[in-house]
């Protein structure tokens, strides 16, 4: 078993594992993952950064935000997901299963995050207990890939038009579901840049939609001309 998944309070781990559909089926002996995930995601985000600020002492800001969002989007996530062998171990409701949700990419990164939390508050909130088994990870993906990745990120892409345009102050998502199944949920993003909303988006998960709302953002921006073309997407 991978370190990750090596637990002092196996009950954190069961959590970790358990998606909100098995709860609907098993209410009275289940707690979903999702607090888990979203402590998991902010503990990602720091030790992606941290790692890539010591690897990198060379590139600037831009580029290290962008290869940061590389290191943690859902594609990679899920694909550490995969390695850990989390699709075998997940709890999930029977819709679920018979969808093939342990493939889904967008809920294996999500429980990916989940594990990532709860190893944190299984190490008394230690964040040196688990950098050397995140960082372990993050050094498996080659650096082509994170370049790679990093020029395809639309909220990236976003963030650092804000960052050169606006100031400091990130774009702010308000994402919500909106419609469909517990199995085929539907989620609404608008973006915000200092208080005036900028783009819409919509998808099966929060992390599409608010990529479709970063899309729909430049959009936007290109065509009032405050944006200037990307030459990768005008050569496809």
């Amino acid at each position: 078993m991978h370190p990750l998944l090596k637990f002092q309070n196996e009950a954190l781990l069961e959590q970790a594992l358990t998606h909100r559909s098995y709860v609907r089926e098993h209410p009275r002996d289940a707690v979903d993952n999702e607090r888990l995930e979203f402590l998991g995601d902010a503990l990602l985000t720091f030790l992606s950064g941290d790692y890539l600020y010591r690897r990198f002492p060379e590139i600037k800001e831009d580029e290290m935000t962008r290869r940061r969002a590389a290191l943690v989007d859902e594609t990679q996530l899920a694909e550490f997901a995969l390695e850990l062998g989390i699709d075998q171990l997940i709890r999930l409701g029977k819709g679920m299963i018979q969808d093939g949700g342990s493939q889904n990419k967008n809920l294996l990164s999500s429980t990916f995050e989940a594990v990532v939390g709860a190893l944190y508050l299984d190490g008394d909130r230690d964040v040196e207990r688990i950098r050397p088994l995140i960082e372990d990870l993050f050094e498996q993906v080659p650096e082509e890939v994170m370049a790679t990745r990093s020029t395809l990120d639309s909220k990236n892409r976003l963030q650092e038009w804000t960052h050169a345009n606006v100031g400091h102050t990130p774009p702010k998502y308000a994402t919500e579901k909106v419609g469909g199944s517990d199995h085929n949920p539907e989620f609404a993003s608008q973006v915000y840049v200092s208080g005036k909303m900028i783009g819409r988006g919509k998808g099966r998960s929060k992390k599409e939609a608010e990529k479709q709302a970063a899309e729909d953002a430049l959009s936007n921006l290109l065509r009032k001309g405050l944006l200037q073309r990307n030459t990768k997407d005008a050569d496809k």
